[in-house]
């Protein structure tokens, strides 16, 4: 995937109860492509990313509870399956981050954490986003 610009859309994330059936489904019924698969332990997730052919494009990212006491699990033992996040690259994460405390905005990380691909990541509240939770993410080139 080619680097985007700061503050370009990077991946809609969803929250799913069955990560093989979603992956089907938007394969077929989309025709998407699984780009990278990968658990995150200390995120309590496995995490599939798919993207457009040709790898240009927003990337959708189905995210699956590894046990019951995942954010994951709670989200959808909350809402159900659906939307969890949108993600948006930044260049610099701990520069987006200081920004924002310096202009207000309540996050949920103040420090980033290690994401998908060993991205830095970090959240927004989503009471700061009008209701939407709202992840930074800082992708090096190499997995980008």
């Amino acid at each position: 995937m080619e680097k985007n610009e700061n503050g370009s859309l990077y991946h809609i994330a969803i929250a799913v109860n069955n990560l093989s059936d979603a992956e089907k489904l938007y394969e077929d019924v989309v025709g998407l492509k699984i780009t990278h698969r990968e658990e995150i332990p200390e995120q309590g997730v496995r995490a599939t990313m798919l993207q457009p052919a040709g790898k240009t494009g927003t990337a959708i990212e189905l995210l699956e509870a590894i046990d019951e006491s995942s954010p994951i699990a709670k989200f959808i033992e909350k809402k159900g399956e659906g939307i969890h996040h949108i993600c948006f690259y930044v260049d610099d994460i701990e520069k987006s981050l200081n920004e924002l405390k310096d202009k207000g905005v309540k996050l949920i990380d103040e420090k980033p954490r290690i994401g998908a691909y060993n991205s830095k990541v970090a959240f927004i509240h989503p009471k700061a986003m009008n209701g939407v939770l709202v992840e930074l993410a800082e992708v090096s080139k190499e997995t980008d």
